[in-house]
């Protein structure tokens, strides 16, 4: 009798938890407990049988939601290695006819656009509890406990490979150029790709891309720099500032979180924050406050505070991409070759000799 006077209130706590986080009844403890619960509420509701049926339903919906992810699991693409051969680099120089991104799209909007829809299409493979996952590996390393029954999440590892993908493409596209004026046109290329992808809100996409420019061996490309406009890359740096935790890219974001919010049309809902610093975000939010106050009550305010963060990021996923997909560029995209760091600095001291005797150092090791 005291279970019934309650049941609605269980079988509301359960759907919404198997919807919510399916991935928390993937073993098979999890699930007996589930089901034995099931069948004690069914038991309390055996005259109509309406318990029975919201029950049934719920579990073939967690049973598919559980099916739809393992085989995303499966069938998650297998990210390319960098070349490594370095004879290969030395030997063989790039010829003029070797196909590039330029080749392929010339039009940075376009480009920009392309990488949004990668983007939206990784994020849409992102759930909540991918999310939580961060803070429950951090409570099973602070009790000394390995949580075996926690399945590594590989969607947010992908998302990290594809952001560091897209970083190590940057610099191959720009160190295996061997002429100075088509390697600054390369460069004065992606500076446009990165402002194009940071008016769309895909503020991830646009970190890469900088983060490519900024590796050593296209840092060092001095006589390539000297002939960019560099105006334009200034302005991106400046939002992507790191001082004061990131200030001036935290304000960017919450402007493109407000135009989301009025927004009339898919192409201005899109908001896709750059996923390292969230991921930072929820981890500190989590070290920094206990989960109970001093009272010994739980701290509601960062419970709060962590659904808040992951309320918004479901919010942008849902986003439909207003793109259409264009298959050959977005092939090149994410099957082009990328250069290993090392390979990336032979290329670069190839197009622009050692300056200083750390560099010589360092071509006379690498050759």
């Amino acid at each position: 009798a005291k279970l019934k006077s309650f049941a609605a209130k269980i079988i509301q706590l359960l759907k919404e938890w198997t919807e919510t986080f399916p991935y928390d009844f993937q073993d098979e403890k999890s699930m007996k407990e589930l089901k034995e619960i099931a069948h004690r509420i069914t038991q309390c509701d055996e005259e109509n049988g309406t318990v029975k049926k919201i029950i049934s339903q719920m579990t073939q919906n967690l049973l598919m939601a559980l099916s739809a992810r393992s085989q995303y699991q499966e069938i998650r693409e297998k990210f390319r290695q960098p070349v490594t051969d370095k004879g290969t680099i030395l030997k063989t120089k790039p010829q003029s006819t070797q196909k590039d991104i330029l080749s392929v799209c010339c039009d940075p909007l376009i480009l920009a656009q392309q990488l949004t829809y990668i983007e939206l299409e990784r994020v849409s493979n992102i759930y909540p509890e991918d999310l939580m996952q961060i803070v429950s590996h951090m409570d099973s390393l602070d009790n000394h406990k390995c949580r075996s029954d926690v399945t590594k999440t590989y969607n947010l590892e992908a998302y990290d490979n594809w952001f560091n993908c897209l970083s190590m493409l940057v610099a191959t596209e720009i160190c295996r150029v061997v002429k100075k004026k088509q390697r600054t046109r390369m460069v004065e290329f992606f500076i446009d790709v990165a402002r194009e992808c940071f008016n769309i809100g895909n503020f991830n996409s646009m970190m890469a891309i900088i983060s490519g420019m900024n590796l050593s061996p296209v840092a060092r490309l001095k006589k390539t720099w000297s002939k960019v406009k560099t105006a334009k890359f200034d302005v991106l740096e400046h939002h992507m500032d790191p001082s004061s935790n990131f200030c001036n890219y935290r304000t960017a974001l919450q402007g493109a979180a407000q135009r989301s919010q009025t927004a009339n049309s898919s192409r201005e809902k899109i908001v896709i924050p750059v996923f390292n610093l969230f991921i930072k975000d929820i981890y500190f939010l989590h070290k920094i406050h206990t989960n109970r106050l001093p009272n010994g009550q739980i701290n509601f305010k960062k419970f709060w505070e962590i659904s808040r963060q992951i309320h918004d990021f479901l919010t942008w996923k849902q986003v439909e991409c207003p793109f259409e997909k264009d298959k050959k560029i977005q092939s090149y995209l994410l099957t082009a070759p990328i250069y290993s760091e090392e390979a990336l600095f032979i290329a670069s001291f190839e197009s622009e000799g050692p300056e200083n005797h750390m560099e010589k150092d360092s071509w006379k090791t690498l050759r």
